[in-house]
């Protein structure tokens, strides 16, 4: 809404992303955007909750929300603006930032600050999983997808993405088989993985994974490394080559243990041992109904990118 004749922004960040910089920075953020906004209000997140319900409460008073953080505080972000109509303003301060990667958002506090003042206002796709809950960029099962949420906050802050690596190898080794059925784009598979990646955006724990892909397409891509049943050790070895394969060249590539499918909507099927990552934050169990939400975002992009 509309204050004198102004316009009021939120500030809202995570004090524990980008190992407290922007914390340092708040005065020179907030004259920054003073430059736009007649009003700027600033909020320090507490916890997850508090980023929710701090962007259902900018969503319902205040006509921007600029906040700071990395994946996971985008996704907290998401489940309280909803459905609601704001602009949006993102500052990437985590450790892998794969939404800034994805549509080109600088991940230097200047950049980003710059795109803010000086960039365009473009409507940018979603996806809603199960019909209740948003993800921004990535719905992601199976090897290594637990580590943005199980790694320390301290490990993280100290190691950067070293952590998330360490991390990985100590917890995934085997790399757990799982079945799944999915439906896709008119196609119906069945079969068993180590990973699977439901995808808007184009970067993946900073890797071009889904790099030809846009953002305001109205498209999921869908990227499955497939599996035996029970693999023996040639196999295992074998999709550790396919996981670094997809991650390196991304989910263009050809090979016959990498299932790639495109649709609008996809449904995965599988057993309740499968903990869903949803854009770096611990989601739902089981199946899911995945769809793509376009054009749901108001947020500021660089002029002269491609979303």
């Amino acid at each position: 809404m509309r204050y004198n004749g102004y316009m009021k922004c939120l500030f809202l960040y995570n004090p524990n992303s980008g190992r407290g910089k922007v914390k340092k920075k708040l005065a020179y953020i907030v004259k920054r955007l003073s430059a736009r906004y007649g009003e700027v209000e600033v909020h320090a997140a507490e916890s997850p909750e508090d980023m929710v319900a701090t962007a259902h409460y900018a969503a319902q008073h205040c006509d921007a929300l600029v906040f700071s953080g990395g994946d996971g505080s985008f996704n907290l972000v998401l489940q309280g603006v909803g459905d609601r109509e704001i602009q949006l303003g993102y500052l990437p301060a985590g450790t892998a930032n794969d939404v800034a990667r994805s549509l080109g958002i600088p991940r230097s506090l200047k950049g980003a600050l710059g795109v803010i003042l000086k960039g365009r206002s473009e409507r940018v796709d979603c996806m809603r999983v199960n019909g209740e809950r948003y993800a921004v960029y990535v719905a992601a099962a199976g090897a290594f997808t637990s580590v943005t949420y199980e790694t320390p906050q301290r490990a993280k802050r100290a190691l950067g993405w070293l952590a998330y690596v360490m991390n990985g190898l100590k917890k995934n080794a085997r790399l757990d088989v799982f079945p799944l059925s999915l439906e896709c784009g008119g196609r119906r598979e069945e079969m068993h993985g180590v990973l699977v990646f439901v995808m808007s955006g184009r970067s993946i724990a900073g890797f071009p994974v889904n790099k030809k892909a846009s953002m305001n397409d109205g498209k999921l891509e869908v990227a499955v490394v497939r599996q035996a049943e029970k693999p023996g050790v040639w196999r295992r070895i074998g999709a550790y080559f396919s996981i670094a394969s997809l991650m390196l060249f991304g989910c263009k590539i050809k090979k016959k243990d990498i299932e790639v499918m495109e649709g609008e909507r996809v449904k995965i099927g599988t057993d309740g041992r499968v903990v869903w990552d949803f854009d770096g934050e611990k989601g739902t169990e089981g199946s899911v109904d995945i769809e793509c939400l376009p054009r749901h975002m108001r947020l500021f992009v660089p002029k002269n990118k491609k979303v």
